[in-house]
C-alpha cells in the first residue's frame, strides 16, 4: 500500500477508535521497543491506582494489549474493527459522544466488576465487548473466523472458546466473559429498554448532554425517540 494510501486509511478511522488505537501502539511501543515503561507500571489494581495515587492506571489497562507480538496484533486488529463499525454507526445527532459514552460505560463497568476477577489489563475485556455489541446489532452477519464462516451472532463465544484454547487456561475465558456482561448490561439498558418497555423512547443509559455539549457542540438536539417494536 503507498504512503498516500496509508495515510487515507488512516484518515479514514473515525477520530475516537482512531486515537485509542494510536495510544495502544505507542504503550506499546515505548515498552517493547524503547523500554520507557514497563507493564508494571500500566495494570491496573485498585491499591495501586487510588491508595497509591496512580489513578492513569484506570485508563492504561484498557490500552495496553501486551507487547507487539501475534497476540496483540490479534486483538487490537478486533478492537480496530468492531470499534471502527460501532463509532461510525453511533446514532445521530450526536455520534462522537454517543460513542465516547459508550466507552466510558464499559470501562467503568469492567472496573466496578474488577474486584471480582483480579484481572490486571482490562483491554481484551473492552474488545469483547465491542464485539458483543457489534454482534447484537448486526446478528445474521456471515463472517469468517479461521478456517470457519458463523453467524455474527454466535462471534463472542466463539471468540471464549478460542481465547481458552489457545491461552490454555480458564482466565483467558474470564476476561472475555467480563466484557461480554458489561456488554450485555449496555445493550439491555440503552437497546432492549428503550424499545421494549414504555418509556417514551428513553432509555437509562442516555447519552448524558454536558458530554454531548463538549464533545459534539451546544446546538446538538436531544435524540428523537426511538419506535416501540
Amino acid at each position: 500500500m503507498e504512503a498516500n494510501g496509508i495515510e487515507a486509511w488512516i484518515r479514514d478511522i473515525p477520530p475516537i477508535t482512531r486515537t485509542w488505537v494510536a495510544a495502544s501502539v505507542a504503550i506499546s511501543l515505548a515498552v517493547q521497543q524503547c523500554k520507557l515503561l514497563t507493564p508494571l507500571q500500566l495494570y491496573y489494581s485498585w491499591t495501586a491506582a487510588f491508595v497509591n495515587g496512580q489513578p492513569y492506571r484506570a485508563l492504561t489497562t484498557f490500552l495496553f494489549f501486551g507487547p507487539l507480538s501475534l497476540d496483540f496484533v490479534f486483538h487490537l486488529f478486533f478492537f480496530l474493527r468492531y470499534s471502527r463499525s460501532l463509532e461510525t454507526s453511533s446514532p445521530a445527532p450526536s455520534p462522537r459522544s454517543s460513542y465516547l459514552f459508550l466507552l466510558l460505560f464499559l470501562c467503568l463497568a469492567l472496573l466496578a466488576l474488577n474486584p471480582l476477577l483480579n484481572l490486571y489489563f482490562l483491554s481484551s475485556s473492552l474488545s469483547a465487548a465491542l464485539v458483543y455489541l457489534w454482534a447484537r446489532a448486526n446478528p445474521s452477519t456471515r463472517i469468517g473466523l479461521l478456517v470457519f464462516v458463523i453467524r455474527a451472532s454466535y462471534l463472542p463465544w466463539a471468540l471464549v472458546a478460542l481465547s481458552w484454547v489457545v491461552v490454555g487456561n480458564w482466565r483467558a475465558a474470564v476476561t472475555e466473559l467480563a466484557g461480554i456482561a458489561v456488554g450485555h448490561v449496555w445493550w439491555f439498558g440503552r437497546e432492549w429498554w428503550r424499545r421494549e418497555m414504555q418509556s417514551g423512547g428513553k432509555s437509562w443509559l442516555e447519552t448524558p448532554r454536558f458530554l454531548v455539549r463538549l464533545v459534539d457542540g451546544p446546538h446538538v438536539p436531544p435524540p428523537a425517540p426511538a419506535q416501540r417494536r
